[in-house]
């Protein structure tokens, strides 16, 4: 009993180290990629690329954890004499699609579950909700390629040392500390900001609704000022202007 504790015990170190990780380095990717890449930011400033207040996006966080599973597991198949080329490209084209799968579902807990959408794909084309694209998932490909030859191994290096300190497990806690309540504090401001939205929209509404009222009653109103002709005020500025323009020599024959 007291082993299995301890292996759940450094299973939990472990993907916390991961998510955390993993996290905090898309936050940097996705910083960089809104400031010089992001055609929407055309003044090119500096964007918060998440929802919470830290450095750290969870879609990214869940994403090197499951990159990290399946490194693992292709790591022992290729160990087993499998491998190749084709297991290869076979093994990046399901990490791809494992993240598309997880930006997805991140996607749609965010705009059903928050009714805020973070990302926005519609101008892609082959989107699916302007969640998820095809091209965006060729990206997942190459960037789980990099972290399989680069960052993989280090991880897996890393992973051994937390397993034999477990007092670092400690900074591992008061990060995950630090994170829950960053998550109800951004949490709450979504809901603070959802509902302030909410009563600007209604006072929209109604001051859109008394102008149509307005111009209703001015149209009824005008219909005792209408015109007699569809040219009744030309014509009086034409003999208007005929007045101010008479020479003295009309004004004798008048």
């Amino acid at each position: 009993m007291l082993n299995e504790s301890l292996n759940a015990f450094h299973t939990f170190v472990v993907v916390a180290f991961l998510f955390f990780f993993g996290g905090i380095l898309g936050w940097i990717i996705e910083l960089f990629f809104r400031r010089f890449f992001d055609k929407t930011n055309a003044d090119r400033l500096w964007l918060n690329p998440g929802f919470l207040t830290g450095p750290c996006l969870p879609v990214y966080g869940f994403g090197a954890v499951a990159l990290f599973s399946l490194s693992f597991v292709d790591a022992y198949i290729i160990s087993r004499g499998g491998g190749g080329a084709k297991y290869y490209i076979l093994m990046f084209v399901v990490m791809a699609l494992v993240m598309t799968l997880i930006e997805f579902i991140a996607g749609i807990i965010f705009i059903k579950g928050m009714h805020i959408q973070l990302w926005d794909y519609r101008k892609e084309p082959g989107n699916i909700m302007g969640i998820v694209c095809p091209k965006f998932t060729f990206f997942w490909g190459v960037l789980a390629a990099l972290y399989y030859f680069f960052l993989f191994p280090p991880f897996w290096r890393a992973v051994i040392w937390f397993i034999q300190h477990p007092w670092f497990s400690f900074f591992v806690g008061m990060i995950f500390g630090i994170f829950i309540i960053d998550c109800a504090f951004s949490m709450h401001l979504g809901t603070v900001l959802r509902k302030r939205a909410k009563e600007i929209d209604e006072k929209s509404a109604l001051n859109l609704r008394q102008i149509h009222s307005y111009v209703r009653h001015g149209t009824s109103l005008s219909k005792f000022f209408s015109l007699h002709s569809e040219h009744y005020l030309t014509s009086k500025i034409e003999k208007f202007e005929e007045f101010i323009q008479r020479s003295p020599d009309s004004l004798k024959k008048d």
